[in-house]
């Protein structure tokens, strides 16, 4: 059998906490639920009011509490402060309303809250290193005060969402996303570690404000950059050899160069590269059952090649290719438009992550040139830019498409290319919505059309979990597809015919399960573990899977 990742959640003789220094504890805290007994056993009698509550009763009272601020950032300050405090409840919370939580501890309130990330802190969380910690990188992992860590994620601030360069404010970024991975996939909150890795800023406004907490100096660059990620990349492997390392928000001139450098050095992966292609592929699959056109059909047009539309075109290319497309064909099958119009064979300012991607045509300028000429069956964006997706653009997909695939993913909200009532109603209640950021339902013509969110938490959770459960040297395209595919046949046709191509979001931990388990499969498979199979593989990941009720301390 493979090994348990155990429970934070054992007993708080396990942390040596007892009496005030328990009710700080987050991962043993259980408030005004601790029974008579256990006062009496961990000196907690006279700390706490004297009537014992239910978990049950704890949660009516913080779910009325956050209902009652009044505006998103208020909400997240008062999530973020009931999960220092007592993690169980805060998870309990989140699962259980992840419809109404999700948008604020993740896109799109993470985005305003790492811009005022300064302004509203409260108590540290995760690891800060800084380009100014070269060779001590080793002690200050060390500081951490759980030995067990299984998932990282680590970012340098550069390119938060679309927001641009945020420095150490991006530290929200990962505390959100290890958030997703307990309540989605149930990884074990103390088996979780944000990093972020401050090498400075290039945002002059930062550089100004006196509340701002990372280093005031430019961003570090060159040899001197490279050499922190390896101490960085090296000292975790050495002092959490079992953990996975998930890139997040890195600028473009770093993500692809660094997810080259150790994808098949260590155990690592870069989400808004694989983590974007996986729910984008996903879509697409799941969309083949309303537009009866298979992928293999599909011509993909993409607004923005940078780290996401690349690395989804990369992963079509790979899905493709396992149905038996020829490689040259199968990018053929992806375009893209930049800044400076459609990429092309001819034009001489390409970086290398797009070469792969630039095909014989007539250079054109815009992307409504692009789409009248190539006449793409899905439109797929991944810009940063908001409302790019003009009427003009979105009509004419409509005119040469019976059911054109339109995907507006860029985060936050106000970064979305257009929104859902835009596609909906241009194309006339045709379009096949999806975008990065929830939007509410809409009714046009008497129908109710409820939009998908492309939202990464179906991918990256499920896939992390698989991960870790088999200890897997490393994380494979393989893995991306395989997390890809199944989410898409986990969309019911009850989803399909409200127009929404990803399951209820309300299912995430069915779906991150039935991913970690496809994942898993492949590490089998592939030998990309030594750990023997168990007999019933995914008993045994729901059986690892964090359970946010209280257990009985004594």
């Amino acid at each position: 059998m493979l090994p348990q990742i155990p429970s934070p959640m054992k007993s708080p003789h396990l942390s040596g906490s007892r009496g005030v220094a328990l009710l700080h504890d987050p991962l043993f805290n259980k408030g005004t639920a601790f029974t008579d007994a256990e006062r009496d056993a961990l000196g907690l009698r006279g700390l706490l009011p004297p009537r014992v509550a239910t978990q049950d009763q704890q949660l009516e009272r913080v779910l009325g509490n956050f209902r009652r601020k009044e505006n998103a950032l208020e909400k997240y300050i008062y999530l973020i402060s009931l999960q220092e405090r007592n993690e169980s409840l805060f998870y309990r919370l989140v699962m259980e309303h992840l419809d109404e939580m999700m948008p604020i501890i993740y896109t799109p309130t993470v985005g305003l809250a790492c811009q005022k990330y300064g302004h509203i802190f409260r108590r540290p969380r995760g690891l800060y290193i800084t380009k100014n910690d070269k060779g001590r990188v080793k002690a200050i992992l060390q500081n951490w005060p759980h030995d067990d860590v299984r998932i990282i994620v680590v970012t340098d601030g550069e390119r938060i969402l679309g927001l641009g360069d945020l420095g150490a404010n991006g530290m929200g970024i990962p505390v959100g996303k290890l958030s997703l991975y307990t309540a989605c996939s149930g990884i074990p909150p103390a088996q979780c570690l944000p990093i972020m890795l401050d090498v400075g800023t290039n945002n002059s406004s930062l550089l100004a404000d006196p509340l701002y907490l990372g280093i005031t100096e430019p961003r570090l660059r060159g040899p001197a950059y490279d050499e922190l990620v390896e101490e960085l990349v090296q000292s975790v492997q050495e002092i959490f050899p079992r953990a996975c390392l998930q890139f997040e928000d890195f600028g473009n001139a770093n993500a692809f160069r660094l997810l080259h450098r150790y994808r098949d050095e260590v155990c690592t992966f870069n989400d808004d590269i694989q983590g974007t292609a996986g729910v984008t592929l996903a879509g697409l699959l799941s969309a083949e059952r309303l537009t009866g056109i298979p992928l293999k059909q599909q011509r993909i047009l993409f607004l923005g090649a940078g780290e996401a539309g690349i690395g989804i075109g990369d992963l079509i290319v790979e899905a493709l290719k396992l149905q038996g497309v020829p490689e040259a064909d199968a990018r053929r099958q992806c375009w893209f438009v930049d800044s400076k119009g459609l990429v092309v064979k001819s034009r001489t300012d390409l970086v290398e992550h797009k070469l792969r991607f630039a095909h014989d045509h007539a250079p054109l300028g815009s992307l409504l040139e692009a789409v009248h000429a190539l006449k793409p069956t899905a439109l797929i964006g991944v810009s940063g830019m908001p409302q790019t997706f003009t009427e003009e653009v979105v009509r004419a997909m409509a005119a040469a498409q019976a059911r054109p695939i339109i995907f507006a993913l860029s985060n936050p909200t106000s970064k979305a290319e257009c929104t859902a009532e835009q596609c909906y109603t241009w194309t006339d209640g045709r379009g096949i919505f999806a975008s990065g950021s929830p939007f509410a339902p809409v009714t046009l013509n008497g129908v109710t059309h409820v939009p998908g969110q492309g939202n990464n938490s179906y991918i990256f959770p499920g896939v992390g979990l698989g991960v870790i459960a088999t200890e897997a040297a490393h994380v494979t395209d393989e893995m991306f597809y395989v997390a890809a595919r199944k989410l898409a046949d986990l969309a019911t046709p009850e989803d399909l015919a409200l127009g929404r191509i990803f399951p209820d979001l309300q299912r995430i931990r069915e779906v991150s399960l039935e991913i970690a388990t496809a994942v898993a499969e492949v590490a089998f498979r592939r030998n990309l573990t030594r750990l023997p199979r168990p007999d019933d593989l995914r008993a045994h990941l729901r059986g690892m899977m964090f359970d946010p009720k209280y257990p009985d301390y004594v």
